[in-house]
C-alpha cells in the first residue's frame, strides 16, 4: 500500500508549525493517525509529538558557530539543508516502512529552497522512491494578502512551489481567525480571484506603465489557466478544516485503497430496508 505526505510550506511567520499542531488535533478528534516529521533545522520549539526531527541530524547554531563555515541565518539553514539531502538515509530509518503511513513535513520558511535552490525536489523524488504519494501544502497569512499587490506576491510564490516540486498543491490562507469580520469579508474575494477585476480596482495605484503591462500579463496567465486559488484556514473551525483535509486528500488519493466495509444490517435505516417493495407496489398500483 502507498504512504501518504504534506510537505507543509511557506514563508516564515505562515503558521505552519500551529497548521501542523491543528491537523494532529483534528486528527485525533476523527481518529485518524497522522504523524509530523520536524525539517526546520532552525525551530525552537513544538507544541506536539515529531517522529523525526532534522535538529538532531544538523542544527542550523551549531553551523553559525563554526568558525571554519562563517555562516549567518540563512546561508547557515541553506547550509543545514544540503547536508540534509546528502543523508536521506537519516530520514528512511526515522519513517521506518511502515504501510498507510500519513505524514506531515513541517519545513523552513526559507523561499529560495522553493524556488532555485534543488533541495526540496530531491526529497519529493526520494518520497516518491520510498512509495509516497506527496501533495504540496502552501501557506500564506490572510493577514498579508488584504491588498492586491501583497496578493499578487502571495500567488507567486505558491507558484513558483508548484511550478519547482511538480506535485500536487493546495494552497491555504492561515490565520482567518485572527482577522475582523470585515476583513474576512474583503478577503472571500482573494480565496477565487478574478485577477481582470483586481487589475481594475487597483489600476489607480498602478503608476508606472512598464510595471502594469507586466503585471497585467501576470495577472492573465493566473486567471485565463486558473493556476492558483486559496482554501481559508480557521483552526477555531472544525468544518473548515475538514474540508481542507478532504481536498489534499483527493489530491493524493488517499482513502482510495483502504477496503470498502459494508454496513452492519443493524445499522440499516428501517424506513428504507423496504425501499424496492414499495417502489414495486407505487409502480404497480
Amino acid at each position: 500500500m502507498p504512504r501518504y505526505a504534506q510537505l507543509v510550506m511557506g514563508p516564515a511567520g505562515s503558521g505552519k508549525s500551529t497548521y501542523c499542531s491543528t491537523m494532529i488535533q483534528h486528527a485525533e478528534a476523527i481518529n485518524r493517525s497522522i504523524q509530523v516529521v520536524n525539517l526546520d533545522p532552525a525551530a525552537e520549539h513544538f507544541d506536539y509529538p515529531v517522529m523525526a526531527d532534522i535538529r538532531e541530524l544538523i542544527q542550523v547554531d551549531d553551523v553559525m558557530e563554526d568558525d571554519s563555515l562563517r555562516f549567518g541565518p540563512n546561508g547557515g539553514l541553506v547550509f543545514c539543508m544540503e547536508y540534509f539531502a546528502n543523508n536521506f538515509d537519516w530520514l528512511e530509518e526515522c519513517l521506518g516502512h511502515v504501510e498507510d503511513d500519513y505524514i506531515l513535513f513541517d519545513c523552513p520558511g526559507q523561499i529560495e529552497l522553493y524556488t532555485h535552490l534543488p533541495v526540496m525536489k530531491q526529497l519529493v523524488d526520494q518520497l516518491q522512491q520510498w512509495e509516497f504519494r506527496v501533495c504540496g501544502v502552501f501557506l500564506v497569512d490572510s493577514q498579508f494578502m488584504v491588498e492586491t499587490f501583497k496578493f499578487i506576491s502571495g500567488v507567486m510564490a505558491a507558484l513558483s512551489a508548484m511550478v519547482t516540486l511538480e506535485i500536487p498543491q493546495v494552497n491555504i490562507m492561515t490565520k482567518m481567525d485572527l482577522l475582523s469580520q470585515k476583513a474576512k469579508k474583503e478577503i472571500e474575494k482573494y480565496l477565487d480571484p478574478d485577477m481582470y477585476s483586481m487589475m481594475e480596482d487597483s489600476s489607480v495605484t498602478l503608476r508606472s506603465k512598464k510595471f502594469k503591462k507586466l503585471t497585467k500579463a501576470i495577472c492573465g496567465l493566473i486567471d485565463d489557466y486558473s493556476m492558483v486559488r486559496f482554501l481559508p484556514f480557521d483552526r477555531t473551525d472544525e468544518e473548515g478544516i475538514n474540508i481542507v483535509l478532504q481536498h489534499i486528500d483527493f489530491s493524493i488519493q488517499y482513502g482510495e485503497d483502504l477496503e470498502f466495509k459494508e454496513p452492519k444490517e443493524s445499522e440499516e435505516d428501517p424506513s428504507s430496508s423496504n425501499y424496492d417493495e414499495l417502489f414495486q407496489d407505487k409502480v404497480d398500483g
